[in-house]
């Protein structure tokens, strides 16, 4: 068995790491050259465009849920509407560069083309309804949210001004391949590990095909992927796992929307910012949306 496990994390070592460098390299370029006005100039207002920008902007930037968590936390103090800013935290988390390489590498153009457009279609219907709900508009500061959230808001928000070429390179480089690694590198490590353990104990795989393979998958799917947070670089070669030992490729769908969207962060973001009722209904609209944008692809 140990020799199995070896074989298959070289196995997906092999795939996942080219695009997975080339994924934290685009990354990098976005992170220094897209300034911070810009993303306030066009996402402040309370229509349908704003919000397509938001979740086409959302799905591209290099941000796991909780770093988007502080930015969030900036667009509210900006004055951004609710539903920006919801659409928002449901988008940038759900997918990145990273993550759509890896998909496309691992599980095909076609579900790579989904996945994309039902979360900006997500991210648009959450931000739709986000707008329709009424909320204070005290001021808070990020430091008594979370623990985190002032150091990491500080780097997120910090502005490259850096002239020289050189300079600029190295900014890209040091965010690229130190930064970046630094915020999602552990939990890209628990992913690939928990694909390679799936793939390579059999058990695992009877019970899959088994109870996972039909409707109990969307249930497991949406569960696991509520409790359990794993980003959305990581969560790709899980799912991948899952999916090669019979799990519903709906349900596979549904794991890969929910699943890097939730943490115990946003959770608490959340609920502390916008008040309960805002919380329970953008956790409803994740689960409920993923569950049908899940069962649409194993239809279509």
């Amino acid at each position: 068995m140990i020799s199995i496990f070896l074989f298959n994390l070289k196995q997906y070592g092999l795939e996942i790491i080219p695009s997975l460098l080339l994924g934290f390299l685009l990354s990098g370029i976005i992170h220094e050259f897209v300034p911070q006005n810009l993303v306030n100039k066009y996402f402040g207002k309370k229509d349908i465009w704003s919000l397509l920008r938001v979740s086409l902007i959302g799905i591209i930037l290099p941000l796991c849920c909780f770093g988007s968590l502080p930015v969030a936390v900036g667009f509210k103090k900006k004055g951004m509407p609710l539903g920006s800013i919801l659409a928002f935290l449901a988008t940038t988390p759900a997918t990145s560069i990273s993550a759509i390489l890896i998909t496309y590498k691992l599980l095909g153009l076609k579900f790579t083309i989904y996945l994309c457009l039902a979360v900006i279609l997500m991210g648009i219907i959450i931000g739709i309804i986000g707008n329709l709900l009424k909320v204070k508009n005290g001021m808070k500061n990020e430091s008594d949210i979370c623990p985190m959230c002032e150091e990491v808001s500080s780097h997120l928000f910090h502005m490259h001004h850096q002239k020289s070429f050189r300079k600029r390179i190295i900014s890209i480089l040091t965010y690229s391949f130190i930064d970046l690694p630094k915020e999602i590198g552990l939990e890209l490590v628990i992913g690939i590990i928990l694909a390679v353990i799936v793939a390579t104990i059999s058990p695992i795989g009877i019970l899959i095909k088994k109870y996972l393979s039909g409707p109990y998958g969307y249930l497991f799917a949406i569960i696991f992927g509520l409790l359990m947070y794993i980003c959305a670089t990581a969560s790709v070669p899980l799912v991948a796992a899952f999916l090669n030992q019979g799990l519903n490729i709906g349900a596979g769908m549904v794991l890969l929307m929910a699943g890097p969207i939730t943490s115990y962060g946003t959770i608490l973001v959340i609920k502390k910012e916008f008040g309960l009722k805002v919380f329970i209904i953008y956790i409803s609209l994740v689960a409920i949306l993923s569950l049908i944008f899940g069962y649409l692809f194993t239809y279509f």
